[in-house]
């Protein structure tokens, strides 16, 4: 969607703050003002369950009445905005006139899932442009959320590459920049050497100079990224080098950043007639289909849920005349052929 200038800024503001820590009650403390001015409501609140205990939620409110997760189990599933309804007149009861709710739910993988709710207590419905700016809000709080359950204990204890490394499933290069590296996974010097031969030949123990020079360009001030995450990839024959730049959050006064190594086959090229009649988000989702990534994949790479991406591809299929994913790769291969 097209940002105003103030929603711009709040909204760097506020994924700046989600990524300022590991613990999600201060996090999620440190947001509540600039989430308000975003997306004006009376309160909000974040739950987390797991599939082997439905119904059994962690709550964090934000501004959010106890009584309301204390009687959370008989309010949900009914649409608060069916007026003079049983829930209707018992939020009433409850002390909560609650009049409308705006919500996602957060796909949280590792077992867990969950939902972020604002509510109001006033007339005013929330728009669809308020529906919009959530969407475009909740990969950002997917990953806060996922980020604090996975690596918030161990961060606690110091172990926090320690459990990076664990869950990443790739190669990894700790840097404290601008130069300082603190540390790199076992099998990351041996995938630089091969993508950087004559480079590294005299001191493999080094980064390559253009992730160097991209991490410097990262960090310089009035730099346009998502905050905390660039991708940067690499082309050669057959594969590509996909870096991942994440900053995290301060540990003992320094930010330490992280660099995930894949080696990935490469893509088929997109036919540019193509782009022409998708969205910007439909196009992402192809290039990951032609990048050989599965749904799962393209999921996490987007910030996206996985029905997301199923309903993107059922929607893509039809409007470019293709019948399956199978028949996609087909396509854009053919369509590579020369005369």
């Amino acid at each position: 969607m097209d940002l105003t200038a103030r929603e711009q800024a709040l909204l760097l503001e506020l994924t700046q703050v989600l990524s300022s820590s590991l613990d999600l009650t201060e996090v999620l403390g440190r947001a509540q003002g600039t989430l308000a001015r975003l997306l004006p409501c009376d309160y909000a609140a974040l739950c987390v369950s797991r599939p082997d205990r439905p119904g059994d939620y962690e709550w964090m409110g934000l501004g959010a009445p106890g009584i309301l997760f204390a009687h959370y189990p008989e309010l949900a599933g009914v649409d608060l905005e069916l007026k003079r309804s049983l829930l209707y007149l018992r939020c009433r009861e409850l002390g909560l006139p609650l009049e409308h709710v705006m919500a996602v739910l957060l796909d949280l993988r590792q077992d867990w899932h969950g939902g972020f709710t604002l509510y109001r207590e006033h007339t005013l419905p929330f728009s669809e442009r308020e529906q919009a700016l959530l969407d475009d809000l909740t990969p950002y709080l997917t990953n806060t959320v996922r980020n604090c359950l996975l690596f918030g204990n161990e961060a606690t204890r110091g172990d926090l590459l320690d459990a990076l490394f664990r869950h990443q499933g790739a190669e990894c290069v700790v840097m404290d920049p601008p130069e300082h590296e603190k540390l790199r996974t076992p099998g990351a010097t041996e995938l630089l050497r091969r993508w950087y031969p004559e480079e590294l030949k005299a001191n493999d123990a080094r980064l390559p100079q253009e992730l160097r020079e991209h991490l410097t360009r990262l960090r310089a001030p009035g730099t346009k990224r998502i905050p905390g995450v660039d991708t940067w990839t690499r082309s050669g024959g057959k594969h590509d080098l996909k870096v991942t730049f994440v900053e995290l959050p301060e540990q003992r006064g320094n930010r330490p950043w992280v660099l995930v190594l894949q080696e990935c086959s490469r893509a088929i090229p997109m036919p540019e007639a193509w782009r022409q009649k998708l969205s910007r988000r439909e196009v992402e989702v192809v290039q990951g289909v032609l990048s050989n990534w599965t749904n799962e994949t393209i999921a996490e790479d987007l910030g996206l849920t996985l029905n997301t991406v199923k309903t993107h591809l059922r929607n893509i299929f039809p409007k470019l005349g293709i019948e399956s994913r199978t028949d996609l790769l087909y396509q854009a291969a053919w369509r590579q052929k020369p005369g």
